[in-house]
């Protein structure tokens, strides 16, 4: 069986966004812009989910 390396490159991807929102959010918190805070924080938390679902279908497509 082939394995797809497409959810790989999707969670590295992922992965990558979540750094550059979490450094994003860091910065805005130190010069007092809770507003872009909060909202660096909000895609933090909603790329978590995307992150499980692409690891779920990649899961399955491999199995």
């Amino acid at each position: 069986m082939k394995r797809s390396y497409v959810p790989v490159a999707l969670l590295l991807a992922i992965l990558m966004l979540n750094i550059i929102f979490t450094q994003y959010m860091v910065h805005q918190y130190f010069y007092e812009k809770y507003t872009n805070t909060i909202i660096a924080a909000a895609i933090n938390i909603i790329l978590f989910p995307v992150a499980l679902i692409i690891y779920k279908k990649g899961v399955k497509v491999n199995d």
